[in-house]
């Protein structure tokens, strides 16, 4: 009697567990048709955001480079009338006349630069300024030990 009982619930525990199941796993047809418009539209305004993005800098970059080529306008003007209107000494001090003058510089020529050093350079006898023994004095050390 007891194995027909626990049959019997079991039966009817899978009968509610399936009914159960259905009426959650359809939920309410209206809200899902709701949330998968939802998720299109999105789906819809984020295309839209980065081809407005995409627009954006394609404009930017443009812009930049008819500045550029203003800039450069300019700039070769000034160096003309600057030759032109000056002595050769003061011309060529203010504005050199090539076209590249403007984006080199003394610099770039300058091979004294180095660059910089990840560790501290010993600059005399006994340790180095990140030796563990650098300031110590060795009778001190010796002492200690």
């Amino acid at each position: 009697m007891l194995w027909l009982t626990g049959i019997a619930c079991l039966a009817v525990g899978l009968v509610a567990g399936l009914l159960v199941g259905r009426k959650v796993q359809t939920g309410n047809p209206a809200r899902v048709t709701e949330l998968e418009a939802q998720v299109q539209e999105l789906q819809r305004h984020h295309a839209d955001y980065r081809e407005n993005v995409s627009d954006h800098f394609n404009t930017t970059a443009e812009l930049v480079q008819q500045m550029t080529e203003s800039y450069r306008d300019v700039y070769q003007h000034l160096a003309t009338g600057a030759q032109q209107l000056c002595t050769e000494d003061v011309a060529s001090k203010l504005l050199p006349a090539n076209d590249q003058a403007m984006f080199s510089s003394e610099q770039d020529n300058d091979d004294t630069l180095e660059p910089p050093k990840d560790y501290a350079p010993k600059t005399g006898p006994g340790p180095g300024a990140l030796s563990e023994e650098f300031g110590l004095d060795k009778n001190t050390s010796r002492q200690e030990s």
